[in-house]
């Protein structure tokens, strides 16, 4: 199962830069390989969001979207996603937020599996790779967002 995690210091508030990874139906203006998103439900309950999202993710004629249960517990700042359907057998991936001194260090772990074992094998090389440009993305977003706090 191929598995990567990254961590990035980004000049911007928490709150901030949770909200720019809550706003799925955005991805596809500037994470690399999302093709499209949609939020299905967005809910709160207690101290959670609650959304189910599908991502079609992929590059020329190679194609997938995934149905993915994200939860935001807004006490512990952290993201848990997991698969409902789609191309993966398991997805599990974490982000954790803390600000200290209006800086913002954000950590994100991803597991996941997919159906397809040769795509597994594919996956396992380059995924580190992708996840490094993934968060390259996600910290330019930022900084363009919100500029210096």
């Amino acid at each position: 199962m191929p598995k990567a995690s990254v961590k990035r210091s980004i000049e911007c508030k928490k709150e901030q830069l949770i909200n720019l990874v809550l706003d799925i139906e955005k991805y596809p203006l500037f994470v690399p390989f999302c093709i499209n998103a949609k939020v299905y439900e967005r809910k709160e309950k207690d101290n959670l969001l609650l959304i189910i999202a599908d991502l079609t993710i992929g590059k020329g004629p190679f194609q997938d979207t995934y149905k993915s249960d994200v939860k935001f517990n807004k006490k512990e700042n952290l993201i848990y996603v997991t698969n409902i359907d789609g191309p993966l057998k398991h997805l599990e991936n974490k982000w954790h937020f803390k600000e200290k001194n209006k800086i913002t260090e954000v950590s994100f772990e991803i597991d996941f599996e997919l159906k397809n074992d040769f795509l597994n094998i594919v996956m396992t090389k380059s995924f580190q790779f992708a996840l490094d440009k993934i968060a390259d993305a996600f910290q330019k977003r930022a900084e363009k967002s919100f500029g210096k706090v």
